[in-house]
């Protein structure tokens, strides 16, 4: 007997979706999509999908009842739900006054040494986790994330930098993900910045608060990862390294925010603990011998042009590292100081423009390719039978107007395991 559909999202204009190709997907596979025009997709009750493709073929290969929900797309473009691989949720107020200071030409490093930057993020943050009041902003932030296509989201701690600010940062995270529509893995970025009160005591800190915060996050299972922030003001490669170590020993997966500013030798230690990935990259240069080591590796280089466009830095090789053969994927970096946009649709656009991705590629490394990194490439980031049913669909004609329209991601309704958690379809039974 055919499987019974639950849900059936029909009249896409256009269904797009990245090949079937192996994750992590590499070189030029990375740009090579599967378009199918007047689509149809059918869901389960258990929210994954059962087939989708030209609608003729989807409906003889389900059945439905009086029961299944039916959805117009109005033509509309339906791509995988986005996978956001970077972001910073937990945090407290924002850093308007200094997007105003760097637009009167004060650096990032400067207003981080000055006692800006992340600092003046974490004593807002400590306040609010102390007195109950971060969660209502996490959320706030997981609903705009939402409303732009994100239906997978990695979520960092980082902004409190106490072991149990830090702890307690991640277990707000997995509160307030038990009942919102992304799904969500945690990380510990424990190794973010120096606190004030460890000032100019980056290696006591080190040993005092992140390890410790490390082996706590996997005991109490808090977390899936753990991070560091490898650049001059923050860590060395040494300290990060030991940080690192001990995180994997504890069964945490070891990830890397590195060559944002500087060579600092990130890179390097990424391939050598053998991380999930590096993140930034801006200071990589595209013919430099650490781009070719990397594209080598199974460690993928993570693009946040965000980050470039909020900072007006330049933006990571994403061309020479495609070229060459690496793991490429893209996120937001959503965060207060460097990157306060949660759009994926934004930064495909500006891995296209700034990155010199073309629309496919980037399509794919914000989807399969960011799942893979969060271990989720078998389940989520396509749109293929067996995956979970989560569904953007965008009012474009086509896949090349995703990057093309710069700013607006024209979300017209997502699905998350085939309900509609943003938008406005309706039903029809």
């Amino acid at each position: 007997m055919q499987p019974l559909a639950t849900t059936v999202i029909h009249d896409i204009g256009t269904l797009v979706t990245p090949a079937r190709v192996p994750a992590p997907v590499r070189g030029a596979d990375l740009a090579a999509v599967v378009e199918v025009p007047g689509a149809s997709i059918a869901i389960d009750g258990d929210g994954v999908i059962l087939s989708a493709g030209p609608e003729a073929e989807v409906r003889a290969s389900i059945r439905t009842d009086g029961d299944t929900e039916f959805r117009d797309a109005r033509g509309a473009l339906a791509i995988p739900g986005l996978v956001d691989c970077h972001t910073h949720p937990v945090f407290a107020g924002d850093r308007a006054a200094e997007f105003e200071l760097r637009n009167l030409g004060a650096g990032y490093e400067e207003i981080h040494a000055a006692g800006g930057g992340i600092r003046a993020s974490v004593a807002k943050t400590r306040a609010a986790l102390d007195d109950g009041s971060i969660a209502p902003q996490v959320r706030r932030h997981l609903d705009w994330m939402l409303a732009a296509g994100t239906t997978t989201a990695e979520g960092k701690s980082g902004y409190a930098l106490t072991v149990e600010h830090e702890l307690e940062s991640l277990r707000v995270l997995g509160s307030v993900a038990k009942d919102h529509p992304i799904r969500l893995v945690r990380t510990l970025l424990a190794a973010h910045t120096v606190p004030v009160e460890f000032d100019g005591r980056p290696d006591a800190y080190v040993d005092e608060v992140a390890i410790p915060a490390a082996r706590r996050a996997k005991r109490e299972v808090r977390a899936d990862a753990a991070d560091v922030f490898l650049e001059r003001g923050s860590f060395d490669a040494a300290q990060a390294g030991r940080y690192l170590r001990a995180a994997q020993a504890a069964g945490l997966v070891a990830r890397m925010h590195g060559d944002q500013f500087s060579d600092s030798g990130a890179v390097e230690l990424a391939i050598e603990l053998g991380a999930r990935s590096i993140d930034h990259l801006e200071a990589l240069e595209p013919d430099a011998p650490r781009l070719r080591d990397l594209a080598a590796s199974d460690v993928a280089g993570v693009l946040l042009p965000t980050s470039s466009l909020f900072l007006n830095r330049p933006y990571a090789p994403g061309r020479a590292l495609v070229d060459a053969g690496a793991i490429v994927a893209l996120a937001s970096d959503f965060n207060p100081g460097s990157s306060y946009g949660e759009s994926l649709p934004l930064a495909i656009s500006l891995a296209c423009l700034g990155c010199h991705l073309r629309a496919g590629e980037a399509l794919t490394a914000a989807t399969v390719n960011a799942a893979w990194v969060l271990g989720l490439a078998d389940r989520v980031g396509r749109l293929d039978p067996g995956y979970r049913g989560d569904v953007v669909l965008l009012d474009q004609p086509n896949l090349a107007h995703l990057p093309y329209h710069v700013g607006s991601p024209a979300v017209q309704a997502v699905f998350v395991g085939g309900l509609e958690v943003s938008g406005g379809l309706g039903a029809r039974r």
